[in-house]
Order: C-alpha cells, then sequence, then structure tokens
C-alpha cells in the first residue's frame, strides 16, 4: 500500500479529559502532564508511559519520548483493543471503550505547524513504549511505514508494524484536531456540551468502525 494522499494522526482519550486539553490549548506531554492532577482519567499503562519518559530519540538524543504528544496513524489502535478488554492486569484505568474519543488530525499540517514553530516531530517504526523500534524526523521517508499493517483490522500478523506512532515535541495545538470519533449518541452529546464554549470547534461524529 502506497502512503495516502492524505494521512491522519489519531490520539486517543477519555472524553472527560477534553476539558482540560481546551482549557490548556491542546494537547500536551506526558512530561508536562505527570505534574498535573484533577485533569481527568488515565488511559495509559503506567509502567510503560514511565519508560517513555527516559526513552531517548535517535533523531534527537536529548528528546525523550515521554517528552512529545503521541499519535497513531490510524483509529482503533491495539492500545484501544486493551481498553475494550477491560482485563489487563498493567491497566488501571477499567472503564471500557466507550467513553474514549478519538482526536484526528491531518499529518502534514501537523508536520508543518511543527516546523514553523520549532518543534521537533518524529514518526517511529512501532510502538514507541517498547525498548526498540527505529525514528525518522523526514517527509521523505514516510515510504517506511507499513501502511497496509497501519490500516489492518486483524493485525496479530503485523502487531508491531501497526503501532507506528507519530511524536510531537511538547505540545499540539487544539486548533489542528479537525475531527472527533465517538462511540456512541451518549458521547456525542456529552462532547457537543463541552465543545459549546470552545473557540474551535471540531466535527464530531460518532464512528462505531473506530472501535472494537
Amino acid at each position: 500500500m502506497t502512503i495516502p494522499a492524505q494521512p491522519k494522526i489519531y490520539h486517543i482519550v477519555h472524553w472527560d479529559r477534553l476539558s482540560s486539553i481546551i482549557q490548556s490549548g491542546g494537547l500536551l506531554s506526558d512530561s508536562v502532564m505527570i505534574n498535573q492532577s484533577g485533569v481527568g482519567s488515565t488511559i495509559g499503562i503506567g509502567r510503560i508511559k514511565s519508560r517513555r519518559l527516559v526513552k531517548p530519540l535517535n533523531s534527537y538524543p536529548d528528546l525523550c519520548v515521554g517528552q512529545c504528544v503521541p499519535f497513531y496513524f490510524c483509529p482503533r489502535s491495539i492500545m484501544l483493543f486493551l481498553i475494550s478488554r477491560q482485563n489487563n492486569p498493567d491497566l488501571a484505568y477499567a472503564g471500557g471503550q466507550e467513553p474514549i474519543v478519538h482526536l484526528e488530525a491531518d499529518l502534514y499540517r501537523a508536520i508543518e505547524w511543527a516546523e514553523q514553530n520549532n518543534k521537533r516531530w518524529v514518526f517511529t517504526s512501532g510502538n514507541a513504549g517498547s525498548s526498540f523500534f527505529d525514528d525518522y524526523n523526514n517527509r521523505a521517508d514516510l515510504h517506511r511505514i507499513n501502511w497496509s499493517a497501519v490500516g489492518a483490522t486483524s493485525w496479530q500478523s503485523c502487531k508491531d508494524d501497526k503501532q507506528v506512532e507519530f511524536l510531537v515535541e511538547g505540545g499540539f495545538p487544539w486548533s489542528l484536531v479537525s475531527r472527533i470519533g465517538v462511540f456512541s449518541q451518549t458521547q456525542h452529546q456529552e462532547v457537543t456540551r463541552i465543545l459549546h464554549t470552545a473557540s474551535w470547534k471540531p466535527v464530531v461524529e460518532i464512528l462505531k468502525k473506530w472501535y472494537y
């Protein structure tokens, strides 16, 4: 599969995080968020988040994964599968997938914003929470991504390739979130209510195909 004409990136959060994200002007890296409390549910695996805080990138040895905001290149990620199963002993969050929302953005717009604002960015060859992965900071290398694996709905044989990530240093502006995908009408109502007073209102859609 060739590189999509307009590749998208996705960040998943619990809907109760949206108010704080909007108030902050966008998404913040874990290295910033670790010192903040009362901002909503945390859905990641604690030991992996800790590892990411000290895992340097090959492209920028003075920049760690946890100092970046992470995105997948697809909805319906493997992480969301773990959340949906509600039986992972390493996952403190046990609320299932329905309260989780997908924040979608355009990859090329994200890169342009990062470069205009002197924010470093990379994409990885696999899960940036793993012990070993490669990373790249040039758009010319996007062909290195296994785009068929990224889009696969059955991923047991391509698990590593499906978990490639886009990482951007420090933070990511709310204004670049173009769409919010939700599980149900209940979540659609909650998200729409939260967006009521926001200056930027992404499109909100019920997208069951983004879930398990």
